[in-house]
C-alpha cells in the first residue's frame, strides 16, 4: 500500500532523528529527499529501518567522542571526556549506593566475613581516590569557565553553568537534610566503626537514595515519609541536571592542550579507579553474606547495579581510549 505524500515526510523526518542535531542540520535536508525517495519506491522495508538506525548511532557515538568518523582533535578530546563524566556519574550513582548500604551494617557490627571486610575498604579507598581526581579535574574546567565570564565571553556557558550551580546546591541541600535520617545513626561501637566518618556517610545515603529496590513496590514506597519520596524523585533529577550542566561545559570550553593531556591523564587513573571499585563490590555482592542480623544483605537492586556499573566502565574505557587518539599534542610533555 502506497502512503501519502504526507506520510512519507513524516516517516522520512522520523527516521532522520536517528541521527544526532549536529549532523541533521549539516546533511539533514539531503538525507531527507533520499529518504523519501527511497520510502516512495519500497513503501515497506525493515532493512532499510535497521540500516538507518544502526548508522545513526554510529553518527551519536561519533559525537559523542566514543567511535565513528574522527572529530576534530580538541572537540574529539573534549567530548570523549564529556562521556567520560557521564559514565562516570551513572557508575556512582549505583556504587555510592551500595557503599552507603554497607556503611550502615559496617556502623552497627563487625562483618563476620573477610570478603565484606575487604569490600568496605577497598570501596572506601577507592571514594577517596574518586573525591582527589573530582577535585583536581574540576580545578581547569573551573578556571577556564572563570576567565570566560570575566572577559566576558561567556556566551553559551552561562546555562550550563547555573544549571550546575543550581542542581550542585539543591543535591547538597537536600543531601544535607535527610542525611539526618541516616539508618547508621546509634550503631554499636567496635574497633573499626570509625572507617568512615559519620557523617560523610550519612550525606552519601540521602543523596543516592533514589536508586532503591523500592519503587518496584510501590505499596511499601508509600509507607515512607511524603518529603522523602519527594527527596528521591527530585534528587536524581538535580543529578541529571548537574551531569548535563557540567557536560556542556565541557563540550562548550576552549581549553589549553596542556588542561586537555591532564584531564586525559585523570580519566585513565579514574578508570582504573572505576575497575578496583568495581572488584569490591563484585567480592561482597557474591561472597560476602548476609553477616549478622542481615545487615550486609546484597540484593537485587545490587545486582541490577553491577550489571550497571560494569557497562559504565566499558564505556569510560572505550572514551579515554578515543581521548588520547586526539592527536600527537595529546601525549606530548
Amino acid at each position: 500500500m502506497q502512503d501519502s505524500p504526507v506520510e512519507t515526510v513524516r516517516r522520512a523526518t522520523v527516521l532522520l532523528r536517528w541521527y544526532p542535531k549536529d549532523w541533521r542540520a549539516r546533511y539533514g535536508d539531503e538525507f531527507a529527499e533520499l529518504l523519501i525517495s527511497d520510502l516512495t519506491e519500497r513503501p515497506r522495508s525493515w532493512r532499510r529501518t535497521v540500516d538507518v538506525a544502526r548508522n545513526g548511532l554510529v553518527a551519536r557515538l561519533s559525537v559523542a567522542g566514543l567511535g565513528g568518523a574522527a572529530l576534530d582533535r580538541r572537540d574529539q578530546a573534549r567530548a570523549s571526556l564529556a562521556s567520560l563524566g557521564c559514565a562516570l556519574a551513572v557508575f556512582l550513582a549505583f556504587g555510592i549506593a551500595m557503599w552507603s548500604q554497607l556503611t550502615i551494617g559496617w556502623q552497627w557490627s563487625d562483618p563476620d566475613t573477610t570478603a565484606t571486610r575487604a569490600a568496605m575498604v577497598v570501596l572506601s579507598g577507592a571514594m577517596v581516590l574518586f573525591a582527589g581526581l573530582a577535585l583536581l579535574a574540576a580545578i581547569p574546567v573551573v578556571g577556564a569557565v572563570v576567565m570566560r565570564l570575566a572577559h566576558r565571553q561567556g556566551q553559551g556557558l552561562v546555562r550550563p553553568t547555573s544549571l550546575v550551580l543550581g542542581c550542585g546546591a539543591i543535591l547538597i541541600i537536600g543531601s544535607r537534610h535527610f542525611g539526618n535520617g541516616w539508618p547508621g545513626t546509634g550503631g554499636h561501637a567496635w574497633a573499626h566503626q570509625g572507617l568512615v566518618p559519620g557523617g560523610v556517610a550519612a550525606f552519601s545515603w540521602a543523596s543516592t537514595l533514589f536508586v532503591s529496590s523500592y519503587w518496584a513496590h510501590p505499596s511499601a514506597l508509600l509507607s515512607f515519609p511524603a518529603g522523602e519520596i519527594a527527596w528521591m524523585a527530585i534528587s536524581p533529577t538535580a543529578v541529571i541536571g548537574l551531569v548535563i550542566g557540567a557536560t556542556k561545559s565541557v563540550r562548550r570550553l576552549e581549553l589549553s592542550p596542556r588542561a586537555l593531556r591532564f584531564e586525559a591523564r585523570l580519566s585513565g587513573v579514574a578508570t582504573l579507579g572505576m575497575l578496583v571499585f568495581l572488584g569490591g563490590c563484585c567480592t561482597w555482592v557474591v561472597d560476602g553474606g548476609p553477616g549478622p542480623r542481615d545487615l550486609f544483605h546484597a540484593g537485587a537492586i545490587d545486582a541490577a547495579g553491577l550489571v550497571a556499573m560494569a557497562a559504565a566502565v566499558a564505556v569510560a574505557h572505550r572514551a579515554v581510549s578515543h581521548a588520547r587518539r586526539g592527536g600527537p599534542w595529546m601525549t606530548a610533555g
